[in-house]
């Protein structure tokens, strides 16, 4: 490697081995910088080449200004690229799709070949259909590879056509978990040169790697399938918050309780686009586990990253984890000598500050449907009996009670001894009297009981942000372990499920000898995978779905995840909480959120009534668990050969050859169409001519909402095309697990069950009004996207503040272009949604401060014409456009915010101009 235009190439000696490294202090004004933008500056150091990197892109990070708002452009090349399979597949598809479309265009097809290493964990698959029995792990494995057969040769094919990518098979963990355990390097060494291990990924919750030091972020699929090919990522130098921690954490408080502080904080300050950064004492005190559980909510906050320097703590972690002692001292030289290594008592120039004394956490949940709406779990009960009133359509009992007195037993819910469900007890009420509508329930075993507003029909400890952490994670298991000698088990109304995020988890429960009381509650091992936290609920028992369903009930999950938007967790539970995997357990037990779990007895046992107190494990027990029955010899054994799998996984059949060979009647995997038709040459961008609005949306609507990755309900366009391609009902999986098929994405955009199109009155789901028929009548949105197809009519849509929050889901653009859909004109964007939608030519429009439809009497009946688009064609950005719509015009700001990603939209998305840039070269 040659020196750059700074003259910063040095050498490293660690040990007996010499690397080359890009010296920060050979550029003026980097010792000043935050730790993330370190990374940055190294990075643009590394890859400066005169053309996509200058001198003046390193000056211009080097002279920082704090203060300032973002306005300079630099573009940050990752080390590698992490993906899932829900994300993942489609990736593949793109990328082998985009094989043919070089290949036609003349070009060389096996250019299109990751540059970088290119890493895909299958996590997201596995769904809860068995609980609560020794078999339920294999007996879902066993399914998961009945459905996702296709995908998964799809995928091994994936692995011996393309360079640079591996596949790590189903059952082995959850892709953020195994990153931070395994795959996430650091400090990368490779050719000789040493430098800072920087990764995006196809999911929003990448971040999780910031908790060991790690840049990174979520991007959409197609952000990272261009950077697997080489592109840099183009993106303004951010402004960075430092977060200031102080103070230890409580005795009975844990991670969770943490991150759901911080992220209402951080929600309240605002960081949409921002780096957020901890530093101070309180980091130095902080375990790895708990600062990777920060990091991976930091989509939840909406900042890019949420990172902490690297310190003793990492190389402790990565000691643990089984990494090598050569690459620890690696890890430990470069932060030294590049000043990256964290000091607590200094303090980097931050663009703005916020500060936590630990202390001052207490238990937390959230709820019911943003995972920023922070409840102290002394509140909870009061807090739901405010909040179901948003949920039931008619209330029996007394609604708007407000005593201390016990409710009469008639009134009380049916929490009984041990779970059987036939002795109603007392407790009493706090705050707003309870809605209820009780209704009684046979399982097919003969058990009873009432089930009632607010029972928790689901409580799982799931998901990478908590399952990570083995604090909590042993926590829950000696409340089990507590639980079980005091007599108690899960209601049987809640249906239970444990899905670690790796197999460490299992193997420290076996060591500690906890494994037999978690099975005892419920909580027998369901898979290795996301599960509830994405939607793989599963069904609930058919008894109870039908009693849900028939009277309305609103009935409540838990779970230890970091996402309870809603229909996300379960069609059939209107409520969703987040909580620390303990909660999870304490609330199965309870069996209701009707309920003040500190001081109300949570069940009653063999010896009377059980406080959550009595079985809450101390401290120092957790503590002293977690030192002994973890060890480094679990992470080596399970992570030894990751990449081979199973004899499951081995014994499927795969294509051969570089070109994938696309199976017209399959219902899993087709040929993308972004390339249909598309010339050498991009044609002249256009501005936007009688558009009709597909769907008038409020505040904080989610990619979930735009594009969900649970069940496909049956009567849906989407469920129809199945149907009609020969699959049955009970074969239907998921939409997550189709995205490899474009049909039926399409078909699902928008369809969750819901969503609130502000065209219609009171209605949920995926429905619109079709302005192409005279009296313009509910429709399904596919439906309606189609008739306006025929008559060449273009589509926007209109939104509120936050659009596209939440998963990093690149289909929730490429369903919204693919419907037809020109424009979105939003009040504010979550980034990554953003930058997907320019990313497949949906230009993003932003109304001005203070206004939106509706202070500018907009009801989505209009017709729209957007003018000053064209000036794209002249090579600039406009700031703003103009909209008319009908007789009302107003400016719109155009959210294109760098030139890179103006080139993306002026080729019609980010894959066509990585396309045309490879056949030109």
């Amino acid at each position: 490697m040659s020196a750059n235009s700074f003259g910063s190439l040095s050498k490293l000696q660690v040990g007996d081995k010499s690397y080359d490294i890009y010296r920060l202090d050979a550029v003026e004004g980097s010792a000043r910088l935050p730790y993330s933008l370190k990374v940055l500056l190294e990075n643009l150091l590394r890859t400066e080449d005169g053309a996509n990197v200058t001198a003046d892109h390193i000056r211009a990070l080097a002279g920082w200004d704090a203060e300032a708002q973002p306005s300079k452009e630099i573009q940050f090349t990752p080390a590698r690229v992490i993906m899932q399979d829900f994300t993942g597949v489609p990736c593949v598809v793109d990328l082998a799709t985009m094989r043919e479309a070089v290949r036609d265009l003349g070009g060389d097809a096996s250019k299109i070949n990751p540059l970088a290493p290119a890493e895909m964990v299958i996590d997201h698959s596995v769904i809860v259909d068995y609980f609560g029995s020794p078999d339920a792990f294999e007996r879902n494995v066993q399914v998961e590879y009945e459905r996702n057969k296709e995908r998964y040769q799809f995928l091994r094919w994936g692995q011996t056509a393309f360079d640079e990518f591996k596949v790590v098979p189903p059952g082995t963990g959850i892709v953020h978990q195994v990153n931070i355990e395994h795959l996430a390097r650091v400090v990368f060494d490779r050719n000789g040169t040493a430098y800072p291990d920087t990764c995006v990924g196809t999911d929003s919750h990448t971040t999780m790697e910031n908790g060991i030091g790690v840049l990174g972020w979520g991007v959409g699929g197609i952000e990272a399938e261009a950077a697997m090919l080489g592109q840099p990522i183009s993106m303004l130098i951010p402004r960075v918050v430092g977060f200031k921690l102080t103070g230890e954490l409580p005795a009975g408080t844990t991670a969770t309780d943490l991150v759901l502080t911080i992220t209402e904080m951080l929600r309240e300050h605002g960081v949409v686009g921002k780096f957020v950064e901890f530093y101070g004492e309180g980091v130095a005190a902080l375990p790895l586990a708990n600062r990777a559980t920060i990091g991976n909510m930091s989509p939840e906050f909406g900042s890019t990253c949420a990172i902490f320097p690297v310190d003793q703590e990492t190389t402790k972690y990565l000691r643990l984890t089984g990494r090598s002692e050569e690459q620890i001292a690696l890890v430990e030289a470069y932060a030294k000598e590049q000043g990256m290594w964290l000091d607590p008592s200094v303090e980097p120039d931050f663009s703005e500050y916020l500060e936590l004394d630990l202390s001052t956490v207490v238990p937390s949940l959230a709820g019911p449907k943003r995972p920023q709406d922070r409840i102290a779990v002394s509140e909870a009960k009061e807090t739901w009996r405010r909040d179901v009133q948003n949920y039931v359509s008619s209330i029996q009992g007394p609604a708007d009670e407000a005593s201390n007195e016990s409710f009469p037993a008639s009134d009380a819910p049916a929490i009984s001894h041990g779970g059987n469900g036939d002795k109603p007890r007392e407790h009493a009420a706090n705050g707003a009297g309870r809605p209820h509508n009780r209704v009684q329930v046979t399982l097919d075993d003969g058990t009873k009981f009432e089930l009632d507003h607010g029972h928790v029909a689901v409580a799982a400890i799931t998901s990478c942000t908590n399952t990570s952490n083995p604090y909590v994670m042993v926590g829950a298991a000696l409340l089990a372990k507590n639980a079980v000698e005091k007599g108690l088990t899960r209601k049987p109304w809640v249906k239970t499920s444990l899905a670690p995020g790796s197999q460490v988890v299992t193997d420290y429960f076996e060591r500690a000898g906890l494994t037999p009381y978690l099975d005892k509650i419920g909580y027998n091992l369901v898979g290795y995978g996301c599960t509830t936290c994405i939607g793989n609920t599963g069904p609930l028992q058919p008894e109870i779905s039908k009693a849900v369903n028939d009277n309305d009930l609103a009935v409540t999950a838990v779970l230890s995840g970091n996402r309870n938007f809603e229909g996300r967790i379960s069609p059939d539970v209107k409520m969703n909480y987040l909580a620390s995997p303990p909660l999870v357990i304490a609330y199965a037990l309870a069996g209701t959120m009707d309920i003040d779990i500190l001081n109300d007895p949570i069940a009653d046992g063999t010896d009377g009534p059980v406080y959550l107190r009595d079985i809450w494990p101390a401290p120092e027990d957790v503590a002293a668990i977690v030192e002994s029955s973890i060890g480094q010899d679990m992470f080596t054994s399970s992570y030894a050969d990751v990449f081979k799998g199973d004899d499951r996984w081995r014994g499927l059949d795969i294509p051969t050859g570089k070109l994938f060979e696309w199976d017209p009647a399959s219902t899993y995997v087709r040929k993308a169409p972004y390339f249909d038709g598309m010339a050498a040459e991009p044609e002249p961008v256009t501005d936007i001519h009688g558009a009709r609005v597909l769907a008038k949306l409020g505040d904080s609507v989610t990619t979930d909402h735009i594009s969900p990755a649970g069940a496909i309900k049956v009567g849906t366009p989407a469920a129809q095309y199945l149907q009609d391609s020969g699959v049955a009902v009970k074969d239907f999986n998921s939409y997550g697990s189709r995205r490899g098929n474009h049909e039926v994405m399409i078909r699902g955009t928008f369809a969750n069950i819901r969503l609130r199109n502000q065209l219609l009155d009171g209605v949920e789901g995926g429905f619109t009004r079709d302005f192409t028929q005279a009296d313009a009548p509910q429709s399904y949105i596919y439906d309606a996207a189609q008739n306006y197809a025929a008559q060449g009519t273009p589509l926007v849509v209109i939104a509120g503040k936050e659009y596209g929050s939440g998963s990093s889901r690149d289909w929730a653009a490429k369903g919204t272009a693919l419907l037809g859909v020109r424009a979105v004109i939003a009040q504010s964007y979550e980034r990554i949604h953003r930058s997907n939608l320019i990313g497949l030519g949906v230009l993003p429009l932003q109304f001005k401060d203070g206004e939106s439809a509706e202070t500018l009497g907009l009801d989505g009946t209009e017709t729209f014409d957007i003018t000053g688009v064209t000036a794209l064609n002249e090579g600039g950005v406009p700031e703003e456009v103009t909209v008319q719509a009908n007789g009302t015009e107003f400016r719109a700001v155009v959210r294109i915010d760098t030139p890179g990603e103006a080139d993306y939209y002026r080729n019609g998305g980010i894959l066509q101009y990585v396309l045309r840039s490879l056949i030109r070269k």
